[in-house]
Formats: structure tokens, sequence, C-alpha cells
């Protein structure tokens, strides 16, 4: 009786859990099948498959919206921010994880400040900087700020995962003659994998995904990142919804193709730090 009742509540788990994630892909189906629709088809509803599958929406969307463009500036600034933010994260964790310093609890509380304060509080401000800084529209204006407001988050992930790896295994490594920092990149480093990949994740993602500050801080056309591009594409096509449509799925395809390559390690990494809390 209780085996039966243990596969009932697996199956409604499983069920659950279904149902939430169609609820979850719907909208990201619903615009799949709008990017290859006429735009004339849409108003005949939205759960329809395509009379004729229009791949030509992409290379149009991609030519008249200058996507290809947008996804330069986009790389260049999430590949700039995400190396260094990573890297800073590192550093930041394993010194919070691993060392005894004075101001240690202050500094921390610093960090954890810039992830409680939203960007919409201190954007202003941060506008005048790099207008006095001369980085203003500049790629420097997109990267520095990002890689600011990702080392506040890296650094306290980072100092969950290096916290839950046993001091006895970087005692081993000094007494066979690494030095603190050989042991950090040698030893500690390949432990803590699975928390890593998943920074670089999610780093990817909020980079990738960032609007606010491309909008304001850069108004040359060409340093535009692909969200950016995305809203003055769909303000001059908003009467096609098809090839907004097309843009939308070319804008949010790198991130997914990201979590696919990477979920493995991703679900370890998020587990892991779910069991050490």
């Amino acid at each position: 009786m209780s085996r039966g009742v243990r596969g009932l509540r697996g199956a409604a788990v499983y069920v659950l859990l279904g149902v939430f994630l169609l609820l979850a892909l719907l909208p990201f189906v619903i615009i799949v099948l709008a990017s290859f629709k006429a735009s004339t088809e849409l108003s005949r509803g939205v759960f329809t498959l395509p009379e004729v599958w229009r791949w030509e929406n992409y290379g149009r969307a991609w030519t008249q919206g200058r996507f290809g463009q947008y996804f330069l500036s986009s790389v260049i600034v999430a590949a700039a921010a995400v190396s260094l933010a990573t890297l800073f994260s590192v550093l930041a964790g394993y010194a919070f994880g691993r060392m005894r310093f004075p101001l240690r609890g202050l500094l921390f509380g610093l960090f954890l400040l810039g992830i409680m304060v939203p960007q919409e509080a201190f954007i202003i401000p941060l506008y005048h900087t790099m207008r006095r800084l001369g980085l203003y529209d500049t790629y420097w204006a997109l990267i520095l700020p990002q890689v600011g407001l990702s080392v506040c988050f890296g650094a306290f992930w980072m100092r969950g995962a290096f916290s839950g790896v046993p001091q006895d295994l970087e005692d081993a490594a000094r007494v066979d003659g690494c030095s603190r920092w050989r042991a950090l990149w040698r030893v500690l480093l390949p432990v803590v994998r699975p928390a890593l990949l998943t920074l670089i994740v999610l780093l990817f993602v909020w980079t990738w995904n960032d609007f606010l500050l491309a909008l304001v801080l850069v108004t040359s056309e060409e340093l535009r990142t692909l969200p950016l591009g995305l809203a003055f594409f769909q303000g001059r096509y908003a009467t096609d919804m098809a090839l907004v449509a097309a843009g939308a799925v070319m804008v949010a395809l790198p991130t997914i193709v990201i979590y696919v390559l990477f979920q493995r390690q991703f679900i370890q990494g998020v587990t892991a730090g779910a069991v050490q809390g």
C-alpha cells in the first residue's frame, strides 16, 4: 500500500512539473511559430502552424535590423565582462572563503550590498561618472559596470563554493610544496568546477540580456547590443510582428544554446550550492 502511495505521489510530481514546463515553454513556442508566419497569418491565431514556413523572415530581420552589428557588440561585451568578472569572483571568493584578514566581514557586507541595490538606483550617477571619465559611448561603459555588478554576486557564489572544500585538502597541497596561489588554481578550482561553470552561465545570461546599461550609456548605433537593437527594431517594424518575432528568437538563441551545452554542470553547481546551504 505504501509503495502504491509513493508511486502516486511520484506520478503527481511529474505531472505537476510537466504542467509548469509547458507553461514556461508556451511563450517561446508562440514566438517561434510567429517568426515563420506571414504578418497576415498572425491575426488568425497564435497556436496555428504556419501555412508556409517562411525562413526568409530571419534573413530579412538580420539584414534590415542590423542584427549582425548588434550581435558583434553583444559578443564583445559579454566575452570581456564575463571573463573579467569570473576572474575577480574567483579571487574574491577565495579570499572571503579561505582567508582571515581585518575587516573581512565588513568588506563582504559591501559585496552583498551590491547584490541588493538595483541598477535603477545608481544608473544616473553611473552615467555622470562615465562622462567624466571619458568612457561614455564606448564598450568600456558597458563592460566595466557589468563587471562590477557581476563580481558582487560572483564573490558571494564562489565564497560558498570554496567554503565547502575541506581544509585538509588545501593543507595537504601546502605540505607538498604548493604556494597558496598554486593551491588555488591547481587544487581548489578543479574541486569547485561545477559551481564555477554555473557562475559563468549565469553571468553570460545576465550580461547578454542586459538592457538598461546599453540604453543609458551608449548612443552610437554600432555599439548597441542585441536587446537594445531589438527594441529599436520593434519600434520601426511594429506592424510586421513576424519580423519582430524572428529578431526575438535570434536574441534569445545564444543563451539557450549556452544553457543546453552546460546544463549538466549548471544543475550540478546549483545542487551543490543547495546542499551546502
